[in-house]
């Protein structure tokens, strides 16, 4: 670099600070945490102006002795943050072996310690102290650039594209840091088209390293930005490999990996499964004042990476079979892993209504999961959620926030056969809730996006008509299974897996737990017990074949 970047009014310095959160992302190393990081690292003395490490880089950690340190947009080389003597670059991607989001320069003449991200990983996993100041912050540290959306990465394209919304979706629950642009928004879509070929239609992602991809899938959004941690091939093993990172898999993998097993996870979509969608878990032991989904699975996800478990997403299992060395499992892309035990834990998938509209405005005012983006894109309307079961009523009463009214809609005559009682009083004392039994609904309508819903009620004989901003469709899910065919893997007549002695199914070294087992209770608690507990059987196995 050959000039001071450009610092504009949202640059963000390591000394401020706002909240709890701040205080949590720029901590004082003790002095035995100090000692621990200088002698696993080495001292530099960068020139002003040198770059340290580029977007998409993997990066070390740098503790600013003198001096500091510019994290770059490189979509416009503006300065984002600057890193002040006494505190340290990184953030929680860095120990997932994820490329830096940011660049990374010297801020003058500065003196720098840098720690090499393995040696990192050994202080973490061995220092009870650095592990636990050094995790908080880097999680804060995410937290904060999505709170900012700041990162390097911009989402374009049009509000009503449903293609978008699934980036949107993919990035917040992977918890990528990013920022939405719309079309509609002149100014702003101006600015990125300003350093960025933008295409005429069609939802955009622009990365850090300023690749522009038109239409892009959300593996394709992984890959650009480097967390699709794959990089697999017929020679890659593990100990033991969890197919699904939702309540179970994420406890397995965090057990398994705790008792010193090599562990990989694989998941398709995004950590927490169908729970990580939920606004408010009320009932899991430990947390009064619940816990959404998204938070769970976040915090569960630090544990498996403190204790060196792998992520490889967003892939799918397509298969598996025995090998002479252990369990072939084949990726989506036709890598394949080998691992000497396997756990399924891939869950369910959602049950599709079928009613006329609903597929063909899916993402565009119809979803399957209320999260926080589909909930701020019906602010002050009126919303429709169907379901009867805890998944739905969590769902509505986070809907109330933002929405006009919620309309609940249920099929049966008494919600207290299929939710839980406190669910119920909440739901049937809340005064933008609306509940309607033995309704069933039979079509969505809307132009670019959800506009009007009807359905029958069965009660008054009669059909209802509503302007809705938003259908929520949460009616129970479907084992997800089909990828276990041809693999040997005996199924009950509704597809779940069957298992015996516990969690072990017909083929050797393949256990199930959660939500696709038979006969498992379809809770997050008992999912989180089943992946903890199941570690016992898979050690078992391993002992008896070495």
């Amino acid at each position: 670099m050959s000039s001071v970047p450009a610092i504009d009014g949202r640059t963000r310095y390591s000394s401020h600070r706002e909240d709890a959160l701040d205080d949590q992302a720029w901590p004082e190393f003790s002095v035995e945490c100090l000692a621990l990081l200088e002698s696993a690292g080495e001292v530099l003395r960068p020139a002003a102006g040198e770059v340290l490490w580029e977007a998409g880089d993997p990066y070390d950690l740098y503790l600013v002795r003198t001096g500091g340190v510019w994290l770059l947009d490189r979509r416009d080389d503006r300065v984002v943050f600057v890193v002040e003597p006494g505190d340290f670059v990184g953030e929680l991607g860095m120990l997932m072996a994820q490329p830096a989001f940011l660049a990374g320069a010297a801020a003058g003449d500065c003196t720098l310690l840098r720690v090499p991200i393995d040696e990192l990983r050994r202080l973490v996993a061995t220092s009870v102290e650095l592990g636990d100041v050094m995790l908080s912050a880097l999680d804060a540290r995410r937290r904060l650039l999505s709170r900012w959306g700041e990162g390097g990465l911009v989402l374009a394209g049009d509000e009503d594209d449903r293609r978008l919304h699934r980036l949107q979706e993919f990035a917040e629950r992977n918890q990528i840091p990013y920022r939405t642009v719309l079309r509609s928004d002149r100014s702003g879509w101006a600015e990125v088209a300003a350093t960025s070929a933008l295409p005429a239609e069609g939802p955009a992602v622009v990365t850090a390293r300023r690749q522009v991809l038109a239409a892009p899938t959300t593996r394709d959004l992984a890959t650009a930005i480097g967390i699709d941690l794959g990089g697999t091939d017929d020679q890659a093993r593990c100990d033991l490999l969890v197919v699904g990172a939702g309540p179970a898999g994420l406890a397995a993998a965090v057990n398994g990996a705790s008792e010193g097993l090599d562990v990989v996870l694989v998941e398709d979509v995004a950590l927490g499964g169908q729970a990580g969608t939920s606004s408010r878990i009320e009932n899991y032991l430990g947390f009064p004042r619940g816990i959404a989904g998204a938070e769970l699975a976040r915090s569960a996800m630090l544990q498996a990476v403190k204790f060196g478990a792998r992520l490889i997403s967003p892939r799918s299992v397509t298969g598996l079979f025995r090998g002479q060395d252990g369990i072939r499992v084949r990726l989506d892309d036709h890598d394949v892993v080998t691992a000497r035990a396997v756990i399924i834990a891939s869950g369910v998938r959602y049950r599709r209504l079928g009613a006329p509209g609903t597929n063909e405005l899916e993402g565009r005012g119809v979803y399957c999961a209320a999260t926080e983006t589909e909930a701020l894109a019906s602010a002050g309307r009126d919303v429709v959620v169907v379901g009867g079961a805890n998944s739905a009523g969590q769902a509505a009463l986070f809907l109330t926030r933002h929405a006009n009214r919620v309309h609940v809609l249920i099929r049966r005559d008494n919600l207290a056969e299929t939710m839980s009682d406190y669910l119920v009083q909440r739901l049937t004392h809340h005064e933008r809730i609306t509940l309607h039994h033995r309704a069933q609904l039979t079509s969505a309508r809307g132009t670019d996006r959800l506009d009007q819903v009807t359905w029958r009620d069965e009660l008054r004989q009669q059909d209802v008509e509503l302007a809705a901003g938003a259908l929520f469709v949460m009616i129970g899910a479907q084992p997800h299974t089909g990828w276990l065919e041809d693999s040997g893997v005996e199924l009950d007549a509704k597809g779940f897996v069957l298992t015996h002695d516990g969690f072990a199914t017909s083929v050797p070294g393949l256990f199930a737990v959660g939500d696709v087992r038979a006969g498992s209770i379809k809770r997050v608690a008992s999912a989180v017990g089943e992946g903890s507990v199941v570690i016992s059987a898979v050690h078992g196995y391993l002992g008896q074949n070495r």
